[in-house]
């Protein structure tokens, strides 16, 4: 079942620019930061108002963040909704027609399990399912 609102994914092209940007805004208490190598993008995050914004910047030209930036440039990537169980919720919407860019979870940051419904079939938004991979079924 999808839960909640987990993130927004934010595409920069140059990544500590951007966060010393957003840090000046939101003045966040913390910052976390990792490579997530499945994804080829390195990931800055911080919690306002209790959602997660993560600057994504691609560290390969194929990453498909790298794409995105040279199609739109730097803005909002994706909105992530959190499930307890994102396999089986991509077997319902494959089900109901929707087209998943990622037919099987795989591995994002904060050690989630994630994947992508394409656009074309939610309206002109990239969705991304997440799911803590301490809670996934083995």
């Amino acid at each position: 079942m999808i839960q909640r609102l987990s993130h927004i994914g934010i595409a920069v092209a140059d990544l500590e620019k951007s966060l010393a940007l957003y840090q000046q805004i939101f003045q966040p208490a913390a910052i976390h930061r990792e490579v997530v190598p499945e994804q080829r993008v390195e990931v800055a995050s911080f919690v306002v108002g209790g959602v997660r914004i993560e600057l994504v910047a691609p560290t390969s030209p194929d990453s498909p963040i790298a794409r995105f930036l040279e199609q739109r440039g730097d803005g909002i990537h994706h909105l992530a909704f959190e499930s307890d169980d994102v396999a089986a919720e991509l077997d319902r919407l494959a089900q109901q027609g929707i087209q998943l860019i990622n037919a099987t979870p795989t591995r994002g940051a904060h050690d989630m399990l994630i994947a992508f419904l394409h656009p074309k079939s939610t309206g002109g938004v990239l969705l991304e399912l997440c799911q803590h991979h301490q809670t996934a079924h083995k």
